[in-house]
C-alpha cells in the first residue's frame, strides 16, 4: 500500500492525546459518608466496574475513529500492475481495404469495428487514429465521430508496415499503445518487426464467416481478328466447385453478352466477341462473397493505324513492308542519308536496321522518343564497332554487346514475355527453328524474348513505364539469318511496333504509379481532366510535344469509366480499377499476432488498459470506517452503562 500525502501520517502522533485523556482523571470524586453503605458500596462497585469498561471501548473507539481519518486524508492506494505505463500514448491503426467487406457474426467486418470503438472508446481518451487514406492525430472519439459514421472502404490495399513507419515517424516523448484492427488479408509476420519492443501492441483480428470468393481478376485481348475482338475474362475463385455463376458484359451500360460459367477450377477464362470499335463499359458476376471485385472496368478504342519507320538499307528493309501492311500500319523506310528527323516523333516505333553507325543526333532523339512513350528497335550491323553500339544502348537501358559470335541456332521461346503471351495456345517443341551466322553476345539484366542453343539472350527487350526498346544479338538479312523465313518473325515485329495504350485494353489499377501517355496537343494554359457522371480530378501531368504523359497516383477514389477531357472535348476513354490483392480471403493470417496480445473484441482491450494503468484508490474505505467509528461511539455513549 502506498500514500499520495505520506506526510500527513506524521499526524498520527495526535492518537497520545485521547490516551492522556483516558489514563489522568482530570477530576476528583469527593467522599460521603451515610450511616447504612453496605447496599450502596455493592452498588457503586458495579457502577466503577462497567464504568471502566465504557472508558476502555470509547478510548478504542476515538483512537481507530481518529487513525483511519488521517490515513484517509493521506489517500492511501495499491499501485496499478503497470502504472509505469499509463501515460502511454494510443495509436489505433484501422484496416478500411476492401477485403473487410466480409461478413463477420455481426456484420459486415468494417461497419463492427467501426461500431465497437464508437461504444467503448472512453470518452476522454486521447488517441489518433489511421486508415488506409486517412490519418487523425491527437484527437476523441467525440471529435471524429461523424468521420468514423461515414467512413467507406479504400481502393488503397492495407500495407500494416507503412502505418507502423507513420506512427514512429510521429515524434513523441512517450510510449505508445497500438491497437491494430485488421482482418489480416494479405499480412505477413515480416510487415510486424517495426513495432518497438517498449511499445505495447494489440491485435483485433475479426474473421470473415464466408471466406469463398469469386472476382474478375482481368479483362485482355485473346485474339484480333478482321473486324472483332476476342477478349479474354480471367476470373478467379479460392474454393472451386459445380457452382454457377452468370457473367455479363455491358458496353455503356447496355448489356452485350451474357453467359454462365462453372467454377470447377481456381481460374478461368471466360471469352466475349466483339466488333472492333470504341467500347467503354464493364463486366460483372454475382457471387456470395465480396462485391467490390464483381465489376471489371475497361476500355477499347477503335484501332488506329501504327506509324511505323525503319532506318537502314531500302533492300535489307524490304522484309517489314510485307509485315506492316497499310491496312494496319503507316510504314515508311528511309536510308540514313535521306532521314526526316521531323517525322520521328510522330511515330509509335523506329527500327534502327543494320546501321553500322548511328549519328549522336539521331541517338539523342532516340533517347528522346524512347522517354516519350514510343518503341526502339535495334537490328545491328555485324561490321560494327561494339564501343560504338554500347554507347548508344547505354543512354537506353542496361544492356550492352560483347565479343562476336559464329553460326548459332535460336532454340528457345519464352511463352510469357509480353510478345509471345498472347501469340501460342500452347507450347511448342517441334518448331522450326532459325539460325544466324554471325552476331554478339549480348549482356542484359532482363529476361530474353528468344534465346540461343546456348541459353545466350538472341532478343532483348528493355521495358520502361511508357515503352520498350527491343534488342537483336544478330542482323536479319537473309545472308546472315534465316529468322526472315521463320513463322516467328511476323508475331515478333507486329507485337514489337504496336502501342499497348493503341492495341490493347486501357484498364488501370488504382494505386498504380506506372504513367499512361496520351496524344494531345495542349497550348500553354491548357490542362487535361480525367471525369465521368461522379468523380473528376486533375491528374499529374507532363507535356511530350504532340503527347501528354498523365500519373494518377491514388485517384480517382472510386473505380469506373472515366474518359480524358481538354475543356469539353474528349481525348481518349479509360477505366479504373481496384487493386485485386484483397480477394483472396483465405489469405487472412491471424499468427501475425502470435507474439503480441490479441483480443476478439474491443471493448476488452480498453478495459485492460484500463484495469492494467490505473491505481486502486482505497482511501475511500478508510473513510468510510471512520464513519462506521463515529456511530458506534454514540451506540457506546447512549447504550453502555
Amino acid at each position: 500500500m502506498q500514500f499520495k500525502h505520506p506526510e500527513i501520517l506524521y499526524f498520527l502522533f495526535a492518537l497520545v492525546i485521547p490516551i492522556l485523556v483516558h489514563l489522568f482523571q482530570l477530576r476528583r470524586f469527593k467522599k460521603e459518608y451515610f450511616t447504612n453503605v453496605q447496599f450502596l458500596k455493592e452498588l457503586s462497585q458495579q457502577t466503577r466496574k462497567s464504568s471502566k469498561i465504557k472508558k476502555w471501548l470509547l478510548l478504542a473507539t476515538r483512537l481507530l475513529l481518529l487513525a483511519f481519518l488521517i490515513i484517509a486524508f493521506a489517500q492511501p492506494f495499491f499501485a496499478a500492475k503497470n502504472s509505469n505505463k499509463a501515460t502511454n500514448e494510443m495509436y489505433i491503426i484501422l484496416d478500411n481495404s476492401y477485403s473487410m467487406q466480409a461478413k463477420g457474426k455481426k456484420g459486415e467486418l468494417l461497419k463492427r469495428s467501426v461500431q465497437e470503438l464508437l461504444e467503448h472508446m472512453p470518452v476522454n481518451q486521447t488517441f489518433s487514429l489511421l486508415t488506409n487514406t486517412e490519418n487523425y492525430w491527437n484527437t476523441d472519439i467525440k471529435s471524429i465521430q461523424k468521420e468514423l459514421q461515414e467512413l467507406t472502404y479504400s481502393a488503397t490495399p492495407f500495407q500494416l508496415e507503412q502505418q507502423i513507419a507513420k506512427i514512429n515517424a510521429h515524434k513523441s516523448a512517450f510510449n505508445k499503445d497500438i491497437i491494430v484492427i485488421t482482418d489480416a488479408v494479405g499480412v505477413t509476420q515480416k510487415q510486424t518487426a517495426n513495432f518497438k519492443k517498449e511499445d505495447v501492441v494489440y491485435f483485433n483480428i475479426p474473421e470473415a464467416e464466408q471466406k469463398n470468393n469469386t472476382a474478375i481478376d482481368s479483362v485482355f485481348i485473346q485474339q484480333s481478328l478482321d473486324n472483332f475482338y476476342e477478349i479474354g475474362v480471367k476470373v478467379s475463385t479460392n474454393e472451386p466447385s459445380n457452382t454457377e455463376v452468370p457473367i455479363a458484359l455491358y458496353n455503356a451500360n447496355k448489356l452485350i453478352a451474357k453467359t454462365i460459367i462453372q467454377l470447377d477450377s481456381k481460374t478461368k477464362t471466360i471469352r466475349f466477341t466483339i466488333p472492333k470499335e470504341d467500347f467503354h463499359g464493364y463486366v460483372s458476376l454475382s457471387d456470395q462473397g465480396l462485391s467490390y471485385d464483381n465489376t471489371y472496368y475497361f476500355s477499347l478504342s477503335k484501332p488506329s493505324k501504327t506509324n511505323v519507320i525503319s532506318i537502314g538499307d531500302e533492300a535489307k528493309s524490304a522484309f517489314l513492308s510485307k509485315i506492316y501492311t497499310a491496312d494496319e500500319f503507316n510504314y515508311t523506310n528511309f536510308p540514313l542519308a535521306s532521314l526526316d528527323y521531323n517525322q520521328l516523333e510522330k511515330q509509335d516505333a523506329i527500327i534502327i536496321n543494320e546501321l553500322a553507325v548511328i549519328p549522336q543526333a539521331l541517338q539523342t532523339t532516340l533517347k528522346d522518343f524512347a522517354n516519350k512513350g514510343g518503341n526502339v528497335i535495334l537490328i545491328p550491323a555485324v561490321d560494327s564497332p561494339i564501343p560504338a553500339y554500347n554507347k548508344f544502348l547505354s543512354t537506353l537501358g542496361a544492356i550492352e554487346f560483347k565479343s562476336v559470335t559464329s553460326a548459332k541456332k535460336i532454340t528457345k521461346i519464352n511463352f510469357n514475355h509480353p510478345l509471345y503471351s498472347t501469340v501460342f495456345e500452347k507450347k511448342i517443341d517441334n518448331f522450326q527453328y532459325p539460325a544466324t551466322t554471325a552476331g554478339f553476345d549480348i549482356k542484359a539484366n532482363t529476361s530474353a524474348a528468344l534465346t540461343y542453343e546456348d541459353q545466350s539472350p538472341f532478343l532483348v527487350s528493355l521495358d520502361n513505364s511508357v515503352s520498350a526498346v527491343y534488342v537483336f544479338a544478330a542482323p536479319l538479312n537473309k545472308t546472315n539469318s534465316s529468322f526472315q523465313n521463320s513463322p516467328l518473325i511476323v508475331p515478333t515485329f507486329y507485337n514489337m511496333a504496336q502501342n499497348q495504350q493503341k492495341t490493347g485494353v486501357n484498364a488501370i489499377t488504382i494505386g498504380d504509379t506506372q504513367p499512361f501517355i496520351v496524344e494531345a496537343k495542349l497550348s500553354k494554359d491548357e490542362i487535361l481532366t480525367v471525369k465521368n457522371q461522379d468523380e473528376r480530378f486533375i491528374p499529374m501531368q507532363q507535356v511530350l510535344n504532340t503527347k501528354v504523359k498523365l500519373s494518377f497516383n491514388e485517384n480517382p477514389t472510386t473505380s469506373g469509366n472515366f474518359s480524358i477531357v481538354n475543356g469539353n472535348n474528349t481525348i481518349e476513354n479509360l477505366s479504373f480499377n481496384y487493386n485485386r490483392s484483397e480477394s483472396n480471403l483465405e489469405l487472412a493470417n491471424p499468427d501475425i499476432a502470435s507474439n503480441y496480445k490479441s483480443t476478439n473484441d474491443l471493448e476488452t482491450v480498453f478495459n485492460r488498459i484500463v484495469f492494467d494503468r490505473t491505481d486502486t484508490q482505497i482511501w475511500k474505505w478508510f473513510l468510510i470506517l471512520t464513519l462506521l467509528f463515529v456511530i458506534l461511539e454514540l451506540f457506546i455513549q447512549k447504550f453502555v452503562k
